[in-house]
């Protein structure tokens, strides 16, 4: 019997290892495809933010760091810091939203835990653009909402647009499910023995939440809090649609330079600057999630 099976292993060895080089093939060349264009335009990108606008409004290669220096203006840092509170808003809010909804569709949902999660996740299928100037519409002078608030007569109309209430409202909404998918894929793995040792333990639900829960969900926390603060740190639609000249943001910013003012180079090193702030918050995640990792 020995000798048919080592037959056949040699026979299939073979055809696994053609098979391993297949898909090897397929994989590399998209891959390639995607590498080459996306280094490329990085390329572009980075020597533009060294080089200078020509008289006639067109960009030029030159190897200067003025475009660098300007980032340090008042009015660009405070462009960068009202997006930092923006963003670090929107994450908090999300949080407060995405971890309760999490927790009872993972806990209590029971079987119809897939359909909540779509109930969640189809209306993010319609385009982000869409859906800021659905809210635009509800939240206009002549809104749906300013029109209830009247006919009920609770108000004779509310401002809410150009304010940075509805730049961050409209960025809750347009990134919450990205906090509420991964802490609920971390609450889904969780072992729910823990949370019984927890409550013997701790003597309640509430600390048993904040020492066993949420320690046991720091995975997904970190994903949650980095899908959401990433997006809309540069984000420029909900700002340009929500908000006003008094809330715009990096993103808006990078917009005007390239598409308005045609400063190709200052908009270069805008972005560079923000790429640059954001992998090194990619670092940071990474390297929290591998200490996690570690230590379970």
């Amino acid at each position: 019997m020995a000798a048919p099976t080592a037959e056949a292993t040699r026979r299939t060895a073979p055809r696994s290892a053609q098979r391993t080089r297949l898909w090897a093939l397929l994989l590399a060349l998209p891959t390639a495809w995607m590498m080459t264009f996306f280094v490329s335009s990085m390329v572009i990108v980075v020597l533009l933010s060294f080089g200078r606008t020509t008289n006639d409004g067109f960009p030029a290669f030159a190897l200067r760091t003025d475009n660098y220096e300007a980032l340090w203006n008042d009015v660009y840092l405070e462009l960068f810091l009202r997006s930092l509170g923006y963003a670090l808003a929107t994450v908090a809010i999300s949080l407060l939203i995405a971890y309760p909804v999490a927790y009872v569709i993972a806990l209590h949902g029971g079987r119809y835990k897939n359909a909540l999660i779509a109930a969640i996740v189809v209306p993010f299928f319609a385009s982000y653009l869409i859906r800021m100037y659905a809210w635009k519409a509800l939240l206009s002078d002549d809104g749906l909402v300013n029109s209830a608030l009247r006919n009920l007569g609770l108000s004779d109309g509310i401002t809410f647009l150009n304010t940075s209430y509805a730049v961050v409202g409209g960025l809750v909404y347009g990134f919450v499910v990205f906090m509420i998918l991964p802490i609920y894929a971390s609450l889904e793995r969780l072992d729910t023995s823990l949370i019984e040792a927890g409550k013997d333990l701790y003597h309640g639900p509430v600390r048993t939440f904040f020492f066993v829960t949420v320690p046991a969900t720091r995975a997904g926390l970190y994903g949650g809090i980095l899908l959401v603060f990433l997006p809309a740190l540069g984000d420029f639609v909900s700002a340009q649609l929500l908000g006003g000249a008094g809330t715009f943001m990096v993103g808006n910013l990078v917009q005007q330079q390239f598409m308005e003012g045609q400063n190709w180079p200052l908009g270069s090193a805008l972005t560079v600057g923000m790429m640059t702030a954001l992998t090194v918050l990619m670092v940071a995640y990474l390297r929290a999630t591998s200490t996690q990792a570690r230590e379970l």
